[in-house]
């Protein structure tokens, strides 16, 4: 291959093909805002430790963390994807009812060595969902009959349960976007209704 010589390499170069009218009159600006919205703490949690059970050749903890994970990311591509700590809750909540299904299955089969094996993914899965702060029956409660106050207070007819409800979870209500359990939110509600 030839050189080109020096007149011919600054005729040819990046710059002299790009005219000035192309240029942009101000820098371009990197914007540092996203519109998506932060992973939920437990998620980078599972993220890190699937780092860790690799390095630690812990299968049973790998294989539970791989199964999340999936999990995860296929409901990423559904309408509903998973965006808080309570979502992924229920998401464990749901694979230890699985696990306790199987190892039952597995027992009236005679199977030790699967009872074994679900054992100690029940282990794992209980110890992640553990680590999920949510609000305590006191709170609950509290937030509840605040709402049953005020509706009380502003409505004259007979307050329901599924008014109550809606109020609580509506966007700005009391309990919008508060890591607690709705199961135990009915329960609460339902007491303080009777």
């Amino acid at each position: 291959m030839s050189r080109l010589s020096p007149v011919m390499a600054t005729r040819f170069s990046i710059g002299s093909c790009i005219k000035s009218r192309y240029l942009p009159l101000r820098p371009l600006q990197i914007r540092c805002s996203s519109s998506d919205a932060p992973a939920p703490p437990l998620l980078l949690k599972l993220r890190n430790d699937l780092k860790i059970a690799m390095r630690a050749k812990d299968t049973n903890r790998l294989n539970v963390v791989r199964g999340i994970l999936n999990e995860v990311t296929n409901s990423s591509k559904t309408s509903s994807p998973i965006q808080t700590d309570m979502q992924l809750l229920s998401l464990l909540r749901k694979r230890a009812a699985a696990s306790e299904t199987a190892k039952k299955e597995f027992k009236d089969a005679g199977r030790s060595d699967l009872i074994e094996k679900e054992d100690a993914q029940l282990d794992v899965l209980q110890e992640y969902a553990g680590g999920v702060e949510t609000w305590n029956d006191e709170q609950i409660k509290a937030a509840v009959s605040t709402v049953i106050q005020d509706m009380k207070s502003s409505s004259e007819k007979k307050i329901v349960m599924g008014d109550v409800l809606k109020r609580l979870f509506a966007p700005g209500g009391e309990l919008d976007g508060k890591p607690v359990e709705k199961a135990k939110v009915s329960v609460a509600v339902k007491q303080l209704l009777s």
